[in-house]
Parts: C-alpha cells; structure tokens; sequence
C-alpha cells in the first residue's frame, strides 16, 4: 500500500510510544470523544446514524485540531467498515485507483463496507471531486471527507448534494482541560507515568492558548512536561507552561475562510460605528500575520464605500494612514492603523457614493449606451464643428449663478437621478446645496416654458 495511504487494518510500523502525546491519546471509541455533543449526543443525528449503522458519505467541515479525523476513525471501528485515509495534499489519481480496487476486494471477499477517509478534501480539484460521484453513488465507497474550508465554495455541488454535512466547533476551555487530564493520568498512552502534578490555572493557559484545538493543547502540554526535568518537583507550573507555550500562534488562513471572515468582521464593526470592536478585529488580523498593506487598502475602501460624503477627508486620513504604515514599517506602522481604525469607526457614515455608483452601473448594463451628445462633446477640429461637436453646450462659468438648464445625461436616460444625499455629517451641507441647484433649474424651466 502507498505511503499516502494508511489502513485501520494496518498496524504503524513504529512503536505507540514514539508518536506524540496528540496522536497516542486519539480517542478510538465514541465514549472517548470529548465535546461535539451536538453531534454525538445521544438522539442526535451523528449518533443516530452510526447507532444503526446507517452511515451516509459525510463532510465534516471545522477547523483543524477538533476531531474530523478521530470521529471517522471511530465511526469506521464502530460500525465494522475497512478504514482507510487519503490525503488530498499528498495524493492523486493513483492512489485513489487502488483505494477502490481494495474496496471492492473487502466486499467481495468479506461483505464488507469501506470508508474512505479525505482529508483536506478541498484541496482536490474538480475532477478529482468527480471521480468519486459513481462510486459514492454505488455505495462502493461512503465517503467521509475533511475540510477546514467552507464546502459550499470548495466542494463540487453533485457530490455535496450526495453528502450529508457536518459542522464540528472548536472545543471549549472544560473540554480541552477534560482532555488535559486525561492524558495526564493515562499511562498507557499518556503522560501518566511521569507522575506530573498541574494545578488548574497551568492547564487553563494550555486550553486558553489551544483555541479549541485539542492537537495544540496536547502538543503543548508534551513540550511543558519535557521541561520538567527535576526528579523530586515534577509540578507544572504556570511559570513551566509558560514558557513552553512561548507565543501563541494564531488560527488565520490568509487564503482562506477565515481570512474573509475576520476582514467581514472588521468591516461591519467600522461600519456599525464601534470602535472597541475595529481595532480587535483589526489586531486580530495583523498579529496573525495578514499583509498589513492589504487591511489598509481595505480600510481606505471603506472610507469611500461607508462613510463617503458624510466626512469627504476619510479617504485622505485613510491614505495617509497607509503611507506612514510604509514609512514607519512594523511593529510602529500597526499604531498607524489601529488610529485610522477608530477614526473610521466615529466617522459620520453614508454609503451614498456606493449607491449612486450602483445604480450608474446598473442602467450602463441594462439600457443602450447612447453616444455622447453632441453638445458635450468637444470640437478641435474644424470637421467635428461641421459635424455638430459642441453646439448647445451652456457653460456654466458664464451664468451668475454657474448654473445651467443644460442636460448632461444621454437623452434616453434623461432626468435620471443616480445620488440621493443623506442627512449625516458633511453631507448634509451637500444635500441642501442640492436642493437649491434643482430648485434654481426647476424654476429656469418654467420661466422658459
């Protein structure tokens, strides 16, 4: 079998002591898995299903560390299917040959069902999604597959529509501690016999920093109990903790889902005027490591898109936010545009640009693009006069007023409106100007009917 593939037929070749802590205390049944209750709880779909051994092809969709991989194991051992796990990242047409080869070997030869484990099942492409559809759809294969990736953008629509899916939550803070115990009192498979002491608060910091990964929290208590090298004191300490935790990473995929729901996130908290919110979502991006010239561009964006005529000198404050991020790099550029952040965030909003331009659009795709009218047009040459160029066009520097009757639209849209001012902020001044414009040219008209 490929070194791609692993078999729960097979046995690693290398002991159970020499894997990590994460990969020695994998649950192998369903009342070893800890959190998910709202899938494995007794009456829930997930139990249900595997209950009466009626399993369907699966996705399980959630980030990484929370229990894909163990619950599809667990379902294969409890309802007696051949196992086997894929790897989309380091696996292609070959391997997935022989997964079905061996597949219709186990129900030939044992009537028995196999399941066929995808992690990371949005990193295959189409086709590769579509070699499974006849198979699934045989019942050859159920197909369980993994994703830390929105499935509706990632995965095919026929073989979503030939799947059931599955949502898994990062674990909570009890539920990484449960697990933490655990591994501290097993001594088949865990820590337990170091015969390590750890008071609650040095086993919160763990769950704390994990972020509902139970892969982070184990690997982390493994790095802080190989620092404990005191034969008589074998307490973990928050200090000892500490600084096996060193700094703690951050879930973020600049790529990814998660990427578009924190820059979500930091948009909607500008535009809902909270700045405590922007400046978290924004520290959140950029301690993770997101592309800081990327959140500036975005904020410059939103200072045209949401509070546009209503403070006109936001894009300027935005762009010269931008530019002493450039000049003053990191760490110091982040000061930069966290003040860009809160000034946004108390701006007066209107996003009444973003809707005049919208509706512009709207008519220059759904209505016939009309020439310019000769009026506006200009006349260079004596053959574009000849021709028409520019007759009828009013300037509007000669009128006291520099306001004209002249309209400027093509004449199949004509007296269309586009901008509609709000009240807020400077652009009420620019409503009431407005006003007056349309009133003066009203009043023009009627002297002249």
């Amino acid at each position: 079998m490929s070194p791609d593939l692993f078999s729960s037929d097979e046995s690693p070749s290398s002991p159970v002591e020499a894997a990590p802590l994460a990969e020695r205390m994998r649950p192998r049944s369903l009342s070893e898995v800890v959190g998910q209750k709202a899938l494995l709880s007794e009456g829930r779909f997930l139990r249900q299903v595997i209950d009466q051994d009626q399993v369907p092809s699966l996705i399980f969709w959630g980030p990484p560390g929370v229990g894909k991989t163990t619950i599809a194991r667990v379902i294969a051992g409890a309802t007696g299917a051949h196992f086997v796990a894929l790897s989309a990242v380091l696996s292609g047409v070959k391997e997935v040959k022989q997964v079905l080869k061996e597949a219709e070997y186990q129900r030939r030869a044992f009537s028995r069902p196999t399941i066929l484990f995808v992690d990371e099942l949005h990193r295959f492409n189409k086709a590769q999604q579509d070699a499974f559809l006849p198979h699934v759809e045989r019942g050859l294969i159920t197909l369980i597959g993994a994703t830390t990736e929105n499935p509706s953008f990632e995965v095919i629509s026929p073989l979503l529509s030939r799947s059931r899916v599955v949502v898994l939550e990062p674990l909570s803070e009890p539920d990484l501690m449960q697990l933490l115990k655990r591994a501290l009192e097993e001594e088949e498979r865990g820590l337990g016999s170091l015969h390590l002491t750890c008071t609650d608060e040095s086993l919160g910091l763990i769950a704390r920093h994990a972020n509902g990964d139970a892969r982070v929290a184990l690997n982390a208590l493994e790095v802080a109990a190989s620092l404990i090298d005191s034969p008589s004191d074998r307490t973990l300490t928050p200090e000892v903790v500490r600084e096996a935790l060193q700094k703690k990473t951050l879930l973020y995929d600049k790529s990814g889902e998660e990427h578009f729901n924190l820059i979500s996130a930091l948009h909607k908290s500008l535009r809902n005027s909270d700045p405590d919110a922007a400046v978290y979502w924004l520290a959140r991006m950029l301690e993770a490591g997101e592309d800081p010239l990327y959140v500036a561009r975005r904020m410059i964006r939103f200072a045209s898109e949401d509070v546009g005529l209503a403070d006109p000198g936001a894009v300027g404050r935005a762009i010269d936010g931008l530019r002493a991020f450039q000049f003053m790099g990191l760490p110091e550029g982040k000061l930069a545009l966290a003040q860009v952040a809160i000034d946004l965030a108390l701006a007066p909003k209107s996003n009444s640009v973003y809707r005049a331009y919208a509706r512009a659009a709207g008519d220059v795709q759904s209505t016939r693009n009309d020439p310019v009218p000769l009026h506006l047009r200009n006349a260079p040459t004596g053959l574009m006069k000849e021709l028409g160029y520019g007759a009828g066009y009013e300037c509007a520097h000669d009128d006291p007023d520099a306001i004209t009757t002249m309209s400027c639209l093509p004449e199949n849209l004509s007296g269309r409106g586009y901008y509609r001012a709000t009240d807020h902020g400077h652009e009420a001044r620019l409503k009431r100007r407005l006003e007056e414009v349309r009133k003066m040219v009203r009043a023009r008209k009627t002297r002249a009917t």
